[in-house]
């Protein structure tokens, strides 16, 4: 079997997924924009070819790439990068190569903004309204629907980035002084953010699903430079569970991860945030390992190479938190006096590239509880400032 792996050396933990897929026996040829010799060395040997290019977002650099390796290695089975950044690109060699999995018609309707909402509308599954933006008396006409305040954000886009939020006639007309080709403006929705996350088999099968908590909308994060954390759950509340199993199915999704975000309104109920065809961001499928005593990474390579694992079964154990600080505040405790206080609770400490810093600050530790109690504990641990 020959697997295409776009950028396999981002997420930097991301080479656990090559070393899978070589596991079972499969020939992993990868498509970068670092330089081989630059590639940490477990996924040096993981991969079985690797051709560098300095341009991951030109395509016809990946077109000859791709040709390069089928002419090496044979037909290509699968290609993919489970990175958000290259869904599209990955869709086209899909298409080009004859090469099983998503291809841009899917991208089109499943990855944009008001594609996610016609899908989540036909399968029953409440989701804030929203328009394209074109002008700003449209967005105007919009809010007295709907009412103030409103998102706008990019159609296509993941991690709050370019996302602001109005709240009057006056700061759409500032917000639209410049056009914002591409954009649209969703209803507000106050709630605390949820996913539903996991991996379906070939025939749209959940095999493995779990859900996670966020101290924080993404957006107030990013916008209020707040400092986030983000929690996974022993146990997937019911009515989640059924709003998650619908939008998969609505989906459509096969031998695919998916992210799911949902808002928790104050009465109980859940609003679809947005659909990720990929694992969730940042360390999360680590998270999941740790909440689980499980290999996610092992589990889908077996899923891609063709096991069946409708029998699968895991439990979770742990509430695994991810918990992010900032180089620009002064905080209590230094990170030896963390390592001190936190004890075998912690995890995981690592700094954090700069495009994670945003959204998920520019550090993180990754601490590991059997009571929501204590994980708020180690929180406010953590993040206590002087």
């Amino acid at each position: 079997m020959n697997v295409v792996f776009i950028s396999p050396h981002f997420p930097q933990q991301f080479f656990h997924f090559v070393s899978a897929l070589r596991e079972r026996g499969v020939k992993v040829l990868g498509i970068g924009d670092t330089p081989y010799d630059s590639l940490r060395h477990e996924l040096r040997e993981s991969l079985s070819e690797y051709f560098f290019t300095p341009n991951l977002n030109d395509y016809d650099a990946l077109l000859r790439a791709t040709g390069y390796l089928t002419w090496r290695h044979g037909r290509i089975d699968r290609i993919d990068s489970l990175n958000e950044t290259w869904l599209e690109v990955e869709s086209r060699l899909r298409e080009d190569f004859h090469v099983p999995g998503l291809l841009p018609a899917d991208i089109a309707r499943l990855r944009t903004k008001m594609g996610m909402h016609d899908v989540f509308k036909q399968a029953g599954v409440a989701h804030p309204s929203c328009i394209p933006v074109q002008d700003a008396a449209g967005v105007k006409a919009f809010a007295q629907s709907v009412g103030y305040p409103l998102v706008l954000k990019p159609d296509v886009g993941v991690g709050a980035a370019r996302t602001f939020k109005v709240s009057s006639d006056s700061e759409v007309d500032a917000a639209l002084k410049e056009p914002l080709p591409h954009y649209v403006a969703q209803a507000f929705v106050r709630g605390a953010i949820v996913t539903y996350d996991g991996l379906v088999d070939r025939e749209g099968n959940i095999i493995f699903r779990l859900s996670h908590e966020y101290s924080d909308g993404v957006m107030e994060v990013v916008l209020e430079q707040r400092d986030i954390s983000f929690w996974s759950l022993k146990e997937i509340p019911p009515a989640l569970e059924t709003l998650g199993r619908r939008a998969v199915a609505a989906l459509g999704l096969r031998e695919r991860w998916f992210h799911l975000e949902f808002f928790r309104l104050s009465d109980g109920s859940y609003v679809a945030l947005e659909a990720n065809l990929r694992p969730p961001g940042g360390f999360m499928t680590d998270q999941m390992n740790y909440a689980c005593d499980m290999d996610v990474y092992r589990l889908w390579a077996r899923l891609l190479t063709g096991d069946d694992l409708r029998g699968f079964r895991y439990t979770p154990r742990y509430h695994v938190c991810h918990v992010a600080r900032r180089s620009s505040r002064r905080y209590r405790y230094s990170h030896a006096e963390l390592v001190a206080k936190l004890g075998d609770s912690l995890l995981l400490h690592r700094e954090l590239p700069a495009v994670y810093h945003n959204a998920m600050g520019n550090e993180m530790y990754l601490t590991r509880h059997e009571s929501l109690a204590a994980k708020e504990d180690a929180v406010r641990l953590i993040q206590a400032t002087v």
